[in-house]
């Protein structure tokens, strides 16, 4: 199984660069490919194994034909939407090649996968307060949430849960999520957050769906009177390698989000709004040209079209980029703001984020009657969408783009410095928006900045990873099981207390670091050991996360899902695929750990996708990382 981990935004549900642009003198070289290979993306099954893809097709009446004669070349069709220029199958890499050549085909591409954004006051801050004052509470119009479904009975909804779908993938080790057990559903408990597959070890996975939908359209959010049409688009993963530190994840896959975006644009009710709390891989330029770009714009267009808009989390990597979908120029990109009117330190932000919003200790609403805080740009997203079905409620013949542009020119601005230069993003404000307040002046933001300290030398600390062990002659050391300690049993006594409630906690973010040090694959290699480093255990697991999102080798080429697994790929240098493996993992840990540039990752990851790449071709592309 070959996963593409987008948490993405950002369940708690809603990373960059390491060195500059290679050297003109001394370019990373690419294989060139034929025009049957082209249609086919770089890496998909360069390691051996089947994988899961998505065949673009001329038209959706080729499908039919098209899926019958990939059986009968044994590649395995798992989902054919009706009505859709695609279909789902899986394959090794010769199997689709000679897919390819199909002229109906027109590419192939992985099924990608899309994480959730890891995720009081807030309402005052953007003047929802004032905007209910005066009677707007977006009746008449629905929110749809596209997450991992909804607790329809809990009473912050009220029955106003309008709509239901369920799109969840399966496939090896990949459970569907709908509770039918099939890949699609519709109506009434489809989109159902309280099923036993949505519990692992006695938590409710699917509580980022219902805390979302309670921001936008809660009896506590931004508009109380809206309908919600809940969409599950997850699936659940038990598998340790895609899921890094945890024994089971939600994942959201791209033929998921297709086809629930097409459902939401049949519907007839009057929606003002679809949620993204979801997010992929990072970019700092408008994506509407990349090839995951160009699948996801005219969907959100047909939208727009509609009069609804998409709203996607920007992020949580603490980066001047968004993550895809965000990126896409006509989809609303919104970041995270605290309850002080500040940058959240883990926002992504710059030129693509279109508005902030709170996001920073957000009570709302989770499963079993629940109301539970959380932080992230996940939080942030419904504050916008649902603040548009107050918008449209309220002049329901204005344009939507009229309708985001006022949020854009009434919000409060935030100016600050991103990507070496000046950039001014506002932050939401209802009560300039809807009720003739007027806008609030403009705030200089100063987000952390990233350091510049020289290199430190990594001192002892009992905060790192795995017991160093013996390396073999090929420099890899066996992995060992981490050892846990047994709690020490108390005496039992009785005692009268009285009980005050506890203020309810708030999940980490899992974000890039601040230090912007470069380490050396050995200095990492020391940090990842147990009792070596000085960078905390949750800590590196959160970077091997972040890097799982970024990059396209690790962990689908590579493992290094583990603190184990990282250690022994930056330790062996075997083979020139290893040589550039390590690198390429010495860089990703430098970017994570908050250094900038990611070209010459990005070339280099090409490289080690290509099945073409000879020896000396790794090891050029090994050495212009290093």
């Amino acid at each position: 199984m070959r996963l593409r981990p987008l948490i993405v935004s950002t369940i708690v549900l809603a990373l960059l660069p390491l060195s500059g642009p290679a050297y003109a003198e001394d370019p990373t070289p690419t294989p060139s490919a034929s025009p049957t290979e082209a249609k086919v993306e770089e890496g998909l099954g360069v390691d051996g194994g089947a994988v899961r893809a998505i065949v673009e097709l001329t038209d959706p009446a080729q499908n039919a034909p098209v899926a019958t004669q990939a059986a009968t070349e044994s590649v395995d069709v798992v989902l054919q939407p009706p009505s859709q220029p695609f279909m789902v199958v899986e394959g090794t890499a010769d199997e689709l090649a000679r897919l390819a050549e199909d002229p109906r085909v027109t590419s192939i591409h992985r099924d990608r996968t899309y994480s959730p954004v890891d995720v009081g006051p807030n309402l005052k801050l953007i003047g929802a307060d004032q905007a209910h004052a005066k009677g707007h509470t977006g009746a008449g119009q629905a929110v749809a949430v596209l997450d991992t479904g909804i607790d329809r009975d809990h009473p912050w909804f009220q029955n106003r849960v309008v709509a239901e779908a369920c799109f969840s993938a399966m496939e090896s080790g990949v459970q569907s999520l709908c509770p039918n057990g099939q890949t699609s559903q519709t109506g009434t408990g489809a989109a159902d957050a309280t099923t036993a597959k949505c519990l692992a070890n006695g938590v409710n996975l699917c509580e980022h769906g219902s805390h979302v939908a309670g921001i936008a359209a809660g009896t506590g959010g931004v508009a109380p009177g809206a309908n919600i049409v809940a969409v599950q688009v997850f699936s659940r993963v038990d598998d340790e390698d895609v899921c890094i530190g945890e024994s089971s994840c939600l994942l959201a896959y791209e033929s998921s989000l297709r086809q629930a975006m097409d459902y939401v644009a049949t519907l007839n009710q009057p929606i003002a709004a679809v949620n993204l709390s979801l997010g992929g891989e990072l970019s700092e330029t408008d994506c509407d040209a990349s090839e995951e770009g160009a699948i996801f714009k005219p969907k959100i267009d047909a939208l727009l079209a509609k009069g609804i808009a998409t709203v996607v989390a920007a992020g949580n990597e603490y980066s001047e980029a968004t993550s895809y979908p965000a990126c896409v120029s006509s989809a609303v990109a919104v970041g995270a703001t605290d309850n002080n009117d500040t940058i959240a330190p883990f926002s992504n932000r710059g030129a693509l984020v279109d508005l902030f919003a709170p996001g920073v200790n957000v009570e709302s609403s989770i499963p079993d009657n629940q109301t539970a805080v959380f932080s992230g740009t996940s939080m942030a997203s419904p504050h916008v969408a649902g603040a548009l079905a107050l918008m449209k409620a309220a002049s329901p013949g204005t344009p939507m783009t009229d309708l985001i542009n006022t949020l854009k020119t009434t919000g409060r601005p935030y100016v600050y410095e991103a990507n070496g230069a000046q950039v001014t993003t506002p932050r939401l404000d209802l009560a300039a928006a809807l009720t003739g307040a007027s806008p609030q002046p403009s705030i200089s933001q100063s987000p952390p900045s990233m350091p510049t300290d020289p290199d430190p030398e990594p001192g002892p600390s009992d905060s790192s990873g795995p017991t160093p062990e013996p390396e073999d002659p090929g420099g890899q050391a066996p992995e060992q099981p981490s050892t846990s300690s047994t709690p020490v049993p108390v005496p039992t006594v009785t005692v009268t207390v009285t009980v005050t409630p506890t203020p309810k906690t708030t999940a980490q973010v899992c974000t890039r670091g601040t230090a912007a040090t470069r380490l050396t694959a050995a200095k990492w290699a020391v940090e990842i050991h147990r009792s070596s480093g000085t960078i905390p255990d949750a800590t590196l697991t959160c970077y091997l996360k972040l890097i799982g999102k970024s990059s396209k080798v690790f962990p689908e080429v590579t493992k290094a899902s583990s603190l184990g697994k990282a250690y022994r790929v930056l330790k062996n240098t075997r083979t020139s695929k290893a040589k550039l493996d390590s690198a390429l993992l010495t860089a990703w840990l430098n970017w994570a750990h908050g250094t900038n540039g990611t070209t010459k990752l990005t070339a280099a990851e090409k490289v080690r996708l290509s099945a073409k790449s000879s020896a000396a071709t790794l090891r050029k592309a090994a050495k212009n990382v290093n």
